[in-house]
């Protein structure tokens, strides 16, 4: 009877750890989607030139002390890079795995890791 009330009272607070750390993603979550569908079709028509001028961009900013983007700004860099390497699996076969674990990291990025890091 003591082990099912100490398991019932770990599973209790596994479910709440996990939720408490869902709810900002899910958030975010909603926004990143809708910047997927925003920029699907835009990306899909970068050349190399354009993904890697994007991707400096991003990058510089990303470095610069006296820069710090916002969410939607964050997000717009991550997810079209994210879209990118998606259109790079559907590209070159060989490399799809690839790419998606590539656009799984981009897609995940968090804005609020960004900014522990600023």
């Amino acid at each position: 009877m003591k082990c099912l009330r100490i398991l019932f009272i770990f599973l209790l607070i596994g479910f709440e750890f996990n939720a408490q750390n869902q709810n900002p993603k899910l958030k975010d979550g909603a926004l990143k989607d809708e910047m997927y569908l925003k920029y699907k079709k835009e990306v899909q028509h970068f050349d190399k030139n354009d993904f890697d001028a994007l991707f400096l961009d991003f990058f510089q900013k990303v470095k610069d002390k006296n820069i710090t983007l916002s969410k939607e700004e964050y997000y717009s860099y991550t997810i079209k890079i994210a879209i990118y390497s998606e259109k790079q699996g559907l590209l070159y076969k060989e490399k799809r795995k690839e790419s998606e674990v590539t656009k799984k990291e981009w897609f995940e990025k968090d804005y609020a890791d960004y900014l522990k890091n600023k």
